[in-house]
């Protein structure tokens, strides 16, 4: 039995870049939920991919919440302000590799945070990147 194809990063990406935007639609809306069907609506996509996607960034542990009812939907409770971590070398390592596997040219968001973490832990982007002459 041959092994499953590898999935195509592009779609990996485009997946990426829609939980994001999700995120961002529910950060933005909160305290106020946010239907399931609004979120569909502004991303442009089905409301079972916004469940979808909403099931897996909950598996992940992301703290998105459902409310039943009249102005029910989904409720982020996420800070509307920058957040400074504490993180391990380690940790950046196990970072940067992450983004590199998902490919931040391909998602302006994983390019902005892997720009900010070189510049945190001093590294001169262009010349770690091969990009200097």
């Amino acid at each position: 039995m041959s092994p499953a194809p590898a999935p195509n990063p592009h779609l990996i990406v485009a997946k990426v870049e829609r939980q994001h935007a999700l995120i961002e639609q529910l950060r933005a809306s909160s305290p106020k939920p946010l239907s399931g069907a609004a979120i569909a609506e502004r991303l442009g996509v089905s409301v079972r991919t916004v469940e979808r996607d909403i099931r897996e960034l909950v598996a992940a542990g992301v703290p998105i919440s459902p409310r039943r009812g009249d102005g029910g939907g989904y409720l982020m409770a996420i800070p509307s302000r920058s957040i400074t971590l504490s993180v391990t070398p380690g940790k950046i390592g196990a970072l940067l590799v992450s983004l590199v596997r998902l490919g931040p040219p391909g998602s302006a968001t994983a390019l902005s945070l892997f720009e900010k973490v070189l510049v945190a832990i001093g590294s001169d982007e262009e010349t770690d990147r091969g990009l200097s002459a």
